[in-house]
Formats: structure tokens, sequence, C-alpha cells
């Protein structure tokens, strides 16, 4: 969730549904956005990778829809345009809301009230809530830039994935990391367990 477009929600959803895909469980990909990335993602997924299912419903509906039977985990991509009742609605359903930022200070200060509102509703239930820097380098002063705006809004950042070509194709071919051969990315994989181990948390 981020109200902000163009930050990499569909690109978080369709890894984390692809993640809890391949971990043998049951998987609905819900598209609350009209543009329809994450329903597109599924329309080229190869039948011969884990399954993931998703509603045939309008944005609006998809998110108060129910998972039917087998469905064990729900991953919703939001609208950039979230708010009023869809956010509380979302919000209330939720278990994790996981936040793409990126290191952009024009981006998190656009923002900033957006972060504040989750936080004043969460209080300081901080396991619900995970940052995840997009296109961003470990260890360099855009990722200290970005780990002290959000330390300052007390909302974690769970991790920070590179800036890499590999999750355009892969978004092209409807796949995931967790879809393909392990060694072969296995930087992009690194970056992604502590995301994974809050996500299980």
């Amino acid at each position: 969730m981020n109200p902000k477009g163009g930050v990499g929600k569909s690109t978080l959803s369709t890894q984390i549904a692809g993640y809890y895909a391949n971990q043998g469980h049951g998987v609905i990909l819900g598209d609350a956005d009209v543009q329809e990335s994450a329903k597109n993602w599924l329309r080229v997924r190869p039948a011969t990778v884990a399954r993931i299912q998703t509603w045939d419903l309008p944005a609006d509906l998809a998110i108060s829809a129910t998972a039917p039977q087998g469905v064990s985990h729900v991953v919703i991509d939001t609208a950039g345009s979230v708010h009023g009742w869809r956010m509380e609605r979302l919000i209330e359903r939720a278990h994790k809301i996981v936040i793409p930022v990126q290191p952009s200070t024009f981006d998190m200060q656009a923002t900033r009230a957006f972060f504040i509102q989750l936080r004043e509703h969460f209080g300081r239930n901080d396991h619900m809530l995970g940052a995840v820097g997009m296109r961003v380098v470990p260890r360099t002063i855009s990722a200290r830039h970005l780990e002290a705006f959000m330390t300052e809004l007390h909302i974690p950042v769970r991790g920070m994935l590179r800036d890499t070509q590999n999750y355009v194709q892969f978004a092209a071919h409807g796949l995931s990391f967790f879809d393909v051969t392990a060694a072969r990315y296995a930087q992009d994989l690194d970056q992604w367990k502590p995301i994974c181990r809050w996500l299980d948390h």
C-alpha cells in the first residue's frame, strides 16, 4: 500500500504471492487497482508454476471479497489513490501492510501524511507495518536517508531491493523470483530473505 503511483506496489504484491504459492499455500492475488497490473501478470503466468488464483471482480469489490475454501493467503495489490473507506477496509482486514518506498526526497515527502495516518491507526503495533526500499543499493547515502526517514515515522524498514531488470522480465512472463532456479538469482533472493521472515512472523 502506498498512495503514490509507480513506487512498486504491483512488483511487491506479485513477488509476495509467488513466494507464498511456492511455499505450498493456497493463494489469491486480489487486484484493487483499476489498472489491473496484478491481473495482467496472472494472465501470462505459466501453468507449469505454482498456482495463484484471483477474483474476477471490479477493483472496489476485490477490497472486501471473501477467500474461497482452500485459500490461506490473500495478497492485495492496491491502487495508488487508495483512501477513505477503501483504505479503512484494507487496513481492517490486513495482517501485514507492505509499503514500497523509493529513496527520493520527493517520493518520501509526498507520502509523509499517509505514513503518519498508518502510524496513528496502528500505534506502536510495529509487526503489522513494513516499509520496503525499492530500487535501493544497501549501505549507500540514499539507503541511509530512507532508513532515517522511516525511523522518524516509526515504521520499520523490512528490506531493500536493488534496481534490476529481472523484475521487469519476470513481470512480462507472470513469474516471481520464487518460481525460478534459485542459484541464478541468489543476490535478489538474499534481499528477499528478511522481508519473507517478517511476512511469516
